[in-house]
C-alpha cells in the first residue's frame, strides 16, 4: 500500500501565523481500510459502487471530525487521520481510538440497505514532524515520521471490524478504553517484534487507587473541611471548588476529603461523587454514574433488577405516588444516558432525590474533573445549589477543576471558597519521590536527582519515579508528563507558544532582546509577551534581568518541538554581531569594555566546535588559560537542548597575533574575500522573509563550512572540516572538505552531493586544496 505522498511546495508555509511553521510533535495516527473491497466492488454496478464510496467516505470523515481529526490523506479505499497534529489536548491517543470504535458502529447503521462493510483500523502514536499549516483535511504530506508505516501496518493485522494499538497508544489510553493483548507482530524493516493490543470498547469509569501517605496537602485539606462543616453547622450551602493544573493531585484531595470529613459534630455526613472521564458518553453521563453509585446498580444488572433498586433508593425521599414515575424515569436515564429527553428528565428527578438527601443528613454533592464535563452538568449543579439555598438545606457542593475554568456561580456571594492547589515545596517533593521511588522498588538516591525535573508535580514524580530510564524518552521527559506538557504549550497562542520555544532553545537564561533576534520580530515585541508567560508560570525573570523556562519538563519539552533547522537558524541569529553582550550564557561575565564578554579566571580558552581562539593583545600581556581583560574572548553560541557551543566574538575566528590592528584589518579582508563566494539565497520553509547565505559551491581555494543540526555535528569519513555556526567563519581544514549545510529546512549531509529530486536545491561539493597553517602566540593558529 502507497502510504506517502508527495510535499507540496513550501512557498505557502511563510503566511503561517506561527512563526516556526513545522514542529516535532507527538501524534495519534489513524488507518482505516475496507475489508475484501475488490470484491465487493466487482460484484456491484458502477452506480452502486458511487453510492457506496460517498456513503463510506462521508461516514468516515464525519466521525473524525467529531473526534477532533484531520485527514491527512485518501490512499484508495484506506483513509489516514491525524491526532493531535495541531493542538494537542492530552487525550489525543484516546479521541484516536474512540474515532476508530465510532467508525466501526457508525457504518453499520449509515451504509445503503443490504450493504455491510468491514472496516480494520489501526491507531498508533509517535513522534512526526508536521507542517502546521498543512494540517488540515486532505493535507498531504503534513506529517513524516515512521509512525505513520506503523499505523498502516497495524491496520492490515487488525481483524475485520477491530481496532489494533501499539503499546505507546495502549500506555496512553490505560484505564480509559478495554483491551486484550494479541499476538506480537512482526513488521518488514522493524528490527523489534510489534506489541499489538485490541480494544473491544469504552471502559466503564473506576476512581484510581490512591496509595500512601498525602504529601504536602494538609493545610489545603483542612481549609476544605472547614468549609463543609460550616455549611452542615450554619444550614446554607458552600460551593468549594479544588483548582488546579493537570497533575497537581486534584483527584488524590477530592479522594483524602472524602476520607477526612466523614462526620461534622458527630453527625455522619453523605458524599455523592461523580467523576467526569474525557468525552463523557453524553452531557449528564457523570450524573448517571451517581445514581448507579448511590443505588448500587451496574451496568450488567437486568432491567428488573435496576428499577427495584431504584424505588427502594426513593423510598423516604419522594411521595409515594410520585416514586413509580420517578423510578422508570430515572431507568430511561442510566439505559440511554446520551438520548437528550431521557437524560432531562432523569435530571430533574435526581435533582429532588438530592434535595432529600440533604434534608435527612448533611450532604456533599462533589464532581471531580467538572472543566472537563458538558454546560448541561454545570447548570444542574447551579440549580441544585439555588434550590438548597431556598429551603435552608446543609448541602456542599465540592468541584475540582483548572485554573482557567471560570465557573460563574449566581448568588453565591461570600459562600464559594476556591482552594488553590499551588506546587509542592520542595522538602515536600523529596518526601513523595523518597516514597514512590521506594514503592517501586528503585534506590531512594534517586530523589536528588529527580527533584529539579519534577517542578513541584505530584503527577509528574509519580511517572519520573515509575519510569526507569526517562533518559531514553524523546527530550529525556516521561510519557504521561509529555502529554500534560503538550497540552499546556497548545493552550497558547503562537506568539506565546513562539517565545517559549525560543526561550527553551536558548537552555539558559535569555533577554527579550535575544528573543526578538531569533525569532525575527523588530525589537520591543517580544517583552509584553514574555511579560504574558511570567504571569503564567511558564518563565520566571532572573537575577539578571533575563527569563528563564520556569519547569525543566516544560523546557525540555518545548525544546525539542524545535526542528533542527530552526535551532541550528536560532544559534546562527544568537552569533550574529551586536548580539554577543546580551546573549552571554549563566557564568559568563562581561568585561565592561565595549560590551565584550570574559571568561571568568582560569577557563580553557579552547573554543568548542573547532573554532580557533581569540588573539592575546600585547599590550594587555597573556594570561596562562585565558585572556585578559578587554580581550575578545570566546564567547558560547548557544544550541538548543545541549550546551552551547564556543566561537570567536561575533562569529568571527581570529587569526592573527598580537591583537594589532593592521592584523584586525587583514581578518577582515580575508572574511570579505572567503564570503564573496557564497552567493546569498532564500530559503522557504523556516522563517518569513529569511534570506541566509547557503552553500553553492566554494570558490576556489576556499575552505568548507559544516553548520551544525541540533548542535551534534559528525565529521565526514576522509574529510577534515571546521565545524562553527552557520554564518560564521571556517577555520582551517587539513584535506579535502566539502561544503555542506542545511537547504529548505532539511538537515545537511556530509559526502557526494545527491542526485536533483523533487525540485530540491543541488549541494554542489568540490574539494579545496589544503592551505597551510602556522602557529600565531600561545594556542592561536591562522591561516
Amino acid at each position: 500500500m502507497l502510504i506517502t505522498t508527495p510535499v507540496g511546495r513550501r512557498e505557502a508555509v511563510t503566511a503561517a501565523r506561527w512563526p516556526v511553521p513545522e514542529e516535532r510533535r507527538t501524534v495519534t495516527v489513524l488507518f482505516a481500510d475496507i475489508v475484501g473491497s475488490t470484491g465487493l466492488v466487482e460484484r456491484l454496478d458502477p452506480e452502486d459502487v458511487r453510492a457506496l464510496q460517498q456513503a463510506y467516505f462521508g461516514t468516515v470523515a464525519a466521525v473524525l471530525r467529531r473526534w477532533h481529526g484531520v485527514v491527512e490523506k485518501y490512499v484508495g479505499d484506506a483513509v489516514m487521520a491525524l491526532f493531535g497534529a495541531h493542538a494537542s489536548d492530552g487525550f489525543d491517543a484516546y479521541r484516536g481510538v474512540r474515532a476508530g470504535l465510532e467508525i466501526q458502529a457508525a457504518l453499520d447503521r449509515r451504509l445503503p440497505a443490504g450493504t455491510r462493510l468491514r472496516v480494520r483500523v489501526g491507531v498508533a502514536t509517535g513522534e512526526v514532524l508536521v507542517d502546521l499549516a498543512g494540517t488540515r483535511d486532505g493535507g498531504h504530506g503534513a506529517a513524516s515520521g515512521a509512525v505513520i508505516t506503523t499505523a498502516a501496518r497495524l491496520q492490515e493485522y487488525a481483524p475485520p471490524g477491530g481496532v489494533v494499538v501499539c503499546a505507546a497508544t495502549r500506555r496512553a489510553v490505560a484505564g480509559l478504553v478495554e483491551q486484550r493483548p494479541l499476538a506480537t507482530l512482526a513488521v518488514a524493516g522493524k528490527a523489534q517484534p510489534l506489541d499489538v493490543w485490541r480494544v473491544t470498547g469504552v471502559a466503564r469509569h473506576r476512581p484510581a487507587r490512591h496509595d500512601g501517605p498525602l504529601v504536602g496537602r494538609r493545610r489545603e485539606l483542612a481549609t476544605a473541611g472547614e468549609e463543609i462543616a460550616r455549611a452542615v453547622r450554619d444550614r446554607r450551602p458552600r460551593w468549594i471548588s479544588l483548582v488546579g493544573p493537570a497533575g497537581s493531585g486534584r483527584s488524590r484531595m477530592l479522594h483524602e476529603l472524602v476520607r477526612a470529613v466523614s462526620t461534622v459534630d458527630g453527625d455522619p455526613e453523605r458524599w455523592c461523587v461523580a467523576h467526569c472521564p474525557p468525552f463523557p458518553d453524553g452531557e449528564l453521563a457523570p450524573l448517571a454514574d451517581m445514581v448507579r453509585a448511590v443505588a448500587a446498580v451496574r451496568d450488567t444488572h437486568p432491567p428488573e433488577t435496576v428499577r427495584r433498586r431504584l424505588a427502594t433508593t426513593l423510598e423516604g425521599l419522594l411521595p409515594p405516588a410520585r416514586r413509580g414515575a420517578a423510578a422508570h424515569a430515572l431507568a430511561e436515564f442510566l439505559a440511554a444516558p446520551r438520548d437528550a429527553g431521557a437524560a432531562a428528565r432523569g435530571a430533574e428527578v435526581w435533582r429532588e432525590v438530592l434535595l432529600g438527601l440533604a434534608a435527612a443528613q448533611p450532604l456533599v454533592v462533589a464532581v471531580d474533573d467538572l472543566d472537563r464535563a458538558a454546560p448541561a452538568l454545570n447548570r444542574f449543579l447551579h440549580r441544585l445549589f439555588a434550590a438548597a439555598n431556598e429551603r435552608a438545606l446543609p448541602l456542599a457542593v465540592v468541584a475540582t477543576h483548572g485554573p482557567g475554568w471560570a465557573d460563574l456561580l449566581p448568588g453565591a456571594a461570600g459562600r464559594r471558597r476556591r482552594v488553590p492547589l499551588p506546587p509542592l515545596r520542595t522538602v515536600d517533593t523529596g518526601r513523595l519521590l523518597r516514597h514512590l521511588l521506594d514503592r517501586a522498588g528503585r534506590p531512594a538516591a534517586r530523589a536528588a536527582a529527580l527533584l529539579p525535573l519534577v517542578g513541584g508535580s505530584p503527577a509528574a514524580a509519580a511517572a519520573y519515579a515509575a519510569t526507569p530510564d526517562a533518559d531514553g524518552e524523546p527530550g529525556g521527559v516521561p510519557e504521561p508528563v509529555r502529554r500534560l506538557v503538550d497540552a499546556r504549550l497548545d493552550r497558547l497562542d503562537g506568539e506565546r507558544r513562539a517565545v517559549l520555544m525560543a526561550a527553551a532553545a536558548r537552555g539558559a537564561e535569555v533577554p527579550a532582546a535575544a528573543v526578538d533576534r531569533m525569532l525575527g520580530w523588530p525589537a520591543g515585541r517580544a517583552e509584553p509577551v514574555l511579560r504574558a508567560l511570567v504571569d503564567a508560570g511558564l518563565l520566571r525573570r532572573t537575577a539578571a534581568g533575563g527569563y528563564a523556562v520556569a519547569e525543566p519538563a516544560v523546557a525540555r519539552v518545548a525544546a525539542r518541538r524545535l526542528p533542527r533547522a530552526v535551532r541550528a537558524e536560532f544559534t546562527r541569529r544568537l552569533g550574529d554581531a551586536g548580539t554577543v553582550v546580551a546573549l552571554r550564557p549563566a557564568g559568563v561575565a562581561t568585561d565592561g569594555a565595549g560590551g565584550r564578554a570574559a571568561h571568568p579566571a582560569g577557563a580553557g580558552r579552547r573554543s568548542g566546535g573547532g573554532a580557533r581562539p581569540a588573539p592575546v593583545p600585547a599590550a594587555a600581556g597573556r594570561t596562562p588559560g585565558g585572556p585578559a581583560a578587554g580581550a575578545d574572548a570566546p564567547v558560547r553560541s548557544p544550541v538548543a537542548g545541549g550546551a552551547g557551543r564556543t566561537g570567536a566574538v561575533a562569529g568571527r575566528p581570529a587569526g592573527v597575533s598580537g591583537g594589532a590592528p593592521a592584523g584586525r584589518a587583514r581578518a577582515t579582508a580575508r572574511t570579505a574575500r572567503n564570503r564573496a563566494g557564497r552567493p546569498a539565497r532564500g530559503r522557504l520553509g523556516l522563517f518569513p522573509g529569511l534570506v541566509d547565505a547557503l552553500p553553492g559551491g566554494p570558490a576556489t581555494g576556499s575552505v568548507g563550512q559544516f553548520g551544525p543540526v541540533g548542535g551534534r555535528p559528525g565529521p565526514a569519513t576522509g574529510a577534515v572540516g571546521q565545524f562553527v555556526p552557520v554564518g560564521g567563519r571556517p577555520g582551517p581544514a587539513t584535506g579535502a572538505v566539502r561544503q555542506v549545510g542545511p537547504v529548505g529546512g532539511r538537515p545537511p549531509t556530509v559526502g557526494p552531493p545527491p542526485p536533483p529530486h523533487g525540485g530540491r536545491a543541488r549541494l554542489d561539493a568540490a574539494p579545496a586544496p589544503a592551505r597551510p597553517r602556522r602557529t600565531v602566540g600561545a594556542g592561536a593558529t591562522a591561516a
